[in-house]
């Protein structure tokens, strides 16, 4: 049973799966964090959508580097949550699916290349403050669990 943060469901609401892979990027004392500007700001763990087709891993380290220009060597899945949201991009309502791993930042190729992102190191005390997802919230608190 995969476990579930944020809202229930609503009842009448057709939800649409939608899996994604997510990194948690531990480097010395700091962890990489995207701030996404649109449709509200907020700081996330990097990670997004795995596209029709697309594997886990080839769809998280594509959707790290778009967020924040970074290759990451080493993925280690943590676990998954799933969310029921909004996401007003794509007008539409999402039972999301989130794959977590921990990564290794391995090397800055460019600045984020999806619009909109921008990213942050920041220090592992701030980064589950600075979330606001309940579900990354989590993971962040069991990855530095570990990683101690």
């Amino acid at each position: 049973m995969i476990k579930r943060f944020g809202e229930p469901p609503n009842s009448g609401v057709n939800y649409k799966n939608r899996p994604g892979a997510y990194a948690i990027l531990i480097r010395d004392d700091k962890i990489l964090l995207t701030f996404q500007e649109e449709p509200k700001p907020e700081f996330q763990i990097p990670g997004g959508g795995i596209d029709p087709g697309e594997s886990v891993i080839p769809a998280l380290r594509r959707e790290v580097m778009e967020e924040t220009g970074w290759s990451i060597g080493m993925p280690r899945r943590l676990g998954a949550f799933r969310r029921f949201v909004h996401m007003p991009e794509y007008n539409m309502w999402a039972n999301k699916i989130c794959h977590i791993y921990l990564a290794r930042p391995a090397l800055k190729i460019s600045e984020p290349t999806e619009k909109g992102h921008h990213c942050e190191w920041v220090s592992f005390s701030e980064a589950p403050i600075l979330v606001e997802n309940p579900g990354d919230q989590y993971f962040l608190n069991r990855a530095l669990r570990r990683y101690f």
